[in-house]
């Protein structure tokens, strides 16, 4: 999400809601009744301000780029009205803003989101905006994001390098029709494939420079204590076993075969970092700095994936 600089706004103290309300007074009167709500953060944003500039922006009909600017101007009564509207049901049914105000912000890019998806939030953001460097070199000629959700990773992919082919797969036909909604309004359709795969089911055959993933990856014990935002998220997007790696050893064994040489694979497992580092202690696993915070995104060389199919089938082979 853009970033508003509202930590210039100077707290009302005792301001009543009322037609003439300012922008301002109104995204610090949210911001204190999520406070003390105790909503939590983590659907594109991560304290009351900044949820609170994106409510009232968006109920008031205001570009983000204005920033400040727009801090001084009055409301009107129904641009209130729909201030409290939003933050009434934000508040009483914990639901994501951004499936509220049906749009989120990733890498720079305005998306299409609802509850058929998760909504963008992912780090990886800020290694496509840097075109996965260093880890990739030479012209990037295919990408293929699994798991694509609403398409965010992929459709930014698809704007870092102008001259690639993006396949963007998902199991869910539900998410895939959100995600073919967003390639649409992106004008990116020339470039970007939308498909139906289980994984790599759909995509025999080809060869990718980089294949890039916010999979499924909480386990078990840590589905059954998520905040209760987290519920209007399809279930399908979060849970991956008992210990939160079962995509990541889905892709594990079949990622090798569709990189090229010198290609990458990119992952997201979150909290799930500590165990997959346990489960596979001898790879050599890249964990770039993430500037703008978050982390749990590993970069493996398509060499070092050979390892990771060995440790893969050992695990399988023990569960049996």
């Amino acid at each position: 999400m853009p970033r508003l600089s509202h930590t210039a706004i100077k707290p009302v103290c005792g301001a009543k809601v009322r037609a003439a309300e300012s922008v301002g007074a109104a995204i610090e009167r949210c911001a204190r009744a999520l406070r003390a709500a105790r909503v939590y953060f983590g659907h594109g944003t991560t304290e009351a301000r900044d949820e609170a500039a994106e409510l009232v922006f968006f109920a008031a009909g205001l570009a983000h780029e204005l920033g400040s600017d727009a801090y001084g101007r009055p409301l009107s009564e129904r641009k209130v009205a729909r201030i409290d509207a939003l933050l009434h049901r934000r508040i009483a049914e914990r639901v994501p803003l951004p499936y509220l105000t049906h749009r989120a912000f990733f890498a720079g890019l305005e998306l299409y989101v609802d509850e058929r998806v998760l909504v963008p939030r992912s780090p990886i953001a800020e290694l496509v905006l840097q075109r996965f460097a260093p880890w990739i070199g030479g012209r990037v000629r295919r990408v293929l994001d699994i798991g694509t959700g609403s398409g965010a990773i992929a459709l930014a992919c698809a704007k870092a390098f102008p001259r690639a082919r993006v396949d963007a797969a998902d199991i869910s036909a539900a998410a895939l029709q959100v995600c073919r909604r967003n390639v649409r309004r992106l004008g990116l359709g020339k470039r970007v494939s939308v498909l139906r795969s289980d994984y790599f089911s759909a995509v025999a055959g080809r060869r990718y420079d980089i294949i890039v993933s916010n999979p499924p990856y909480v386990g078990r014990a840590e589905m059954r204590a998520l905040p209760p935002e987290y519920l209007h998220e399809p279930k399908l997007g979060l849970a991956s076993g008992v210990d939160g790696l079962d995509s990541v050893r889905a892709i594990f064994a079949s990622a090798r075969t569709h990189l090229e040489d010198q290609g990458i694979l990119v992952v997201e497992v979150g909290n799930t970092e500590a165990a997959l580092l346990r489960a596979f202690p001898r790879l050599p696993f890249i964990w770039p700095r993430i500037a703008m915070g978050g982390g749990g995104v590993f970069v493996l060389n398509a060499r070092d994936l050979a390892a990771a199919n060995l440790y893969a089938e050992k695990l399988r082979k023990r569960r049996k």
